[in-house]
């Protein structure tokens, strides 16, 4: 029972101090005279000297000797109390513009149908041939818009206007052949590299105008399209077809 005992108070101890195993020790005893020597490791001179002493008297049967001796392997890398697993996750947007323009290519086709003139023989010669009325267009779309910087662009085909192509002679001091009209686009959104709420955007294109860009953050909202050609004022206008093209691109930065 006391040898159980002590096993159990080495095993406690073991238990307690992890860290590091317990040095290796000798005790001896002798007869009738008790301890006579205990050394632990590391062994200097003076614990050679009990050990020779004793295991000369071991070796002519006199006194006992009892040994401990513990070992294990340290944690194979530094023991760390606390682990930070950093995750680093990635993934991509593709950069893209979106216009919702109608089904089919026609519903792009702006027809004002016949531009009126003052065609009464009661005119005024200064009033005869003249423009009725303003042609005007608006174009609406609900989708518009990019999901990143991005330019919107308003370029007309020919800084005239509308021009007629039908190639009458005529004269310049009473007449032209072109019809010169403005464009202006309205949208909802933020400037280029602009972080906040969106706002009233506008980009115009002037009656005497080519083009005009407008420099966005990304942006999507619905976009109206207005086309104005006014009354001309001083000349008449010479009959037949009068075309021109506009193009608005979002272009993404």
């Amino acid at each position: 029972m006391k040898k159980l005992l002590l096993g159990a108070v080495a095993l406690g101890a073991i238990a307690a101090t992890p860290a590091a195993a317990q040095p290796d020790q000798i005790h001896y005893a002798r007869p009738n005279i008790g301890a006579t020597g205990t050394v632990s490791a590391p062994y200097n001179f003076v614990d050679g000297l009990i050990v020779l002493g004793n295991e000369l008297a071991l070796a002519n049967g006199i006194g006992t000797r009892y040994t401990t001796e513990a070992n294990a392997p340290a944690d194979s890398t530094a023991a760390t109390r606390t682990v930070n697993v950093e995750f680093t996750l990635t993934g991509s947007v593709n950069k893209d513009c979106s216009f919702y323009s109608g089904n089919t290519a026609g519903a792009r086709n702006i027809d004002f149908g016949v531009i009126g003139v003052r065609t009464g023989n009661n005119e005024n010669v200064n009033n005869a041939f003249q423009m009725v009325g303003a042609a005007e267009a608006e174009i609406q779309t609900l989708t518009a818009g990019c999901n990143f910087n991005n330019a919107v662009e308003i370029n007309k085909d020919d800084v005239r206007g509308m021009v007629n192509v039908d190639g009458s002679g005529y004269d310049t001091n009473e007449f032209q052949a072109n019809i010169p009209y403005s464009v202006t686009a309205r949208w909802n959104g933020v400037g280029v590299s602009t972080i906040a709420a969106g706002s009233n955007q506008e980009l115009e294109v002037g009656l005497a105008q080519n083009s005009a860009t407008k420099l966005q953050g990304a942006w999507r909202s619905a976009m109206t399209i207005d086309i104005n050609a006014p009354v001309i004022q001083d000349k008449g206008l010479v009959a037949g077809t009068y075309t021109g093209k506009t193009t608005l691109t979002l272009r993404a930065l």
